[in-house]
């Protein structure tokens, strides 16, 4: 028991300052979408912000916003605290303590309005939904990219996704349709469900791009029987580190060679035109990639 407590508490060691003040930024970004946006309009988040802006809407007026996210999020990080570790269940309540906080000060603090309508959108649906899914994802895109999470259905979803046979991203996605099919429901309209589906779509794709930088990498392979000619050029034009090794194909038996290298979304046209001009049959293959790490790879 004892070794367990030092074992945890070794680990607030390596709480970083500039992580918390990047997770405070994320969770104040959130409320602003959330109370600015969203809520103004009865728009909803998705996850438990979502089902805390249903649960504050049907509750008596003592019982805000800012409570439901702590009461529902927090039990869910504990829950996860084993799987998750420590630091990262620590990251993840901060955030969540941030964005509840700010939520408060926003809606009840600031001389600001947002009971009716948004400071910025008005009651224009579509623009509330485009602009609050943006500003949410870009805040829960900070907070992934700073190794935490500001909604506990993602830590649910790690714990039982793979114990029902489902991806995490599924589990989440089912529980987001269960959430807008109930406020459709409640409220006898599928107007604000539908708008609120298209904000968590502008944050999902927000996220991707926060998390995984706007100038996504591609991870490129050449099968060709030209490949010093097609190295050369590929050299010459991008500046990039290339990798050459001997493959042999299947059926027909024969030893060719592939090339693999990197290089970001803007140069995939030009690749191709040069590798098709070198080896009108070469094998060209162009996958996604989210990180790059080491040196061997030059960036232009």
């Amino acid at each position: 028991m004892k070794s367990s407590i030092k074992t945890n508490l070794k680990r607030f060691k390596h709480v970083k300052i500039s992580t918390m003040l990047w997770l405070a930024l994320a969770g104040s970004i959130n409320a602003v979408a959330a109370t600015m946006f969203l809520s103004p309009v009865n728009l909803y988040d998705s996850g438990i912000s979502g089902l805390s802006m249903l649960l504050w809407q049907i509750t008596p007026d003592q019982f805000s916003f800012s409570l439901f996210l702590i009461i529902l999020n927090l039990p869910l990080f504990l829950f996860g605290l084993k799987k998750q570790g420590v630091l990262f269940t620590l990251y993840s309540a901060w955030t969540v303590l941030i964005f509840s906080t700010a939520s408060y000060i926003i809606s009840y603090v600031l001389p600001i309005d947002v009971s009716t309508s948004s400071p910025f959108a008005q009651s224009d649906l579509l623009l509330c939904a485009i602009f609050g899914g943006l500003i949410s994802g870009i805040g829960s895109g900070l907070t992934i990219r700073f190794g935490a999470v500001i909604d506990g259905i993602e830590v649910l979803a790690v714990v039982f996704a793979k114990r029902i046979g489902i991806s995490v991203g599924t589990f989440i996605m089912i529980f987001n349709v269960i959430l807008y099919v109930v406020i459709g429901c409640i409220f006898q309209s599928w107007e604000l469900p539908l708008y609120s589906i298209i904000a968590y779509a502008v944050a999902l794709k927000t996220i991707d791009y926060i998390v995984e930088g706007f100038d996504r990498e591609k991870s490129v392979m050449i099968i060709t029987e030209n490949s010093d000619a097609i190295c050369s050029r590929v050299s010459e034009e991008f500046g990039h580190g290339i990798t050459q090794f001997d493959v042999k194909g299947y059926y027909s038996q024969e030893i060719k060679s592939a090339i693999y290298f990197v290089v970001n979304r803007f140069q995939v046209p030009k690749l191709k035109s040069i590798v098709l001009e070198i080896d009108s049959k070469a094998f060209i293959t162009v996958s996604d990639i989210s990180d790059v790490l080491g040196t061997s790879v030059k960036k232009r």
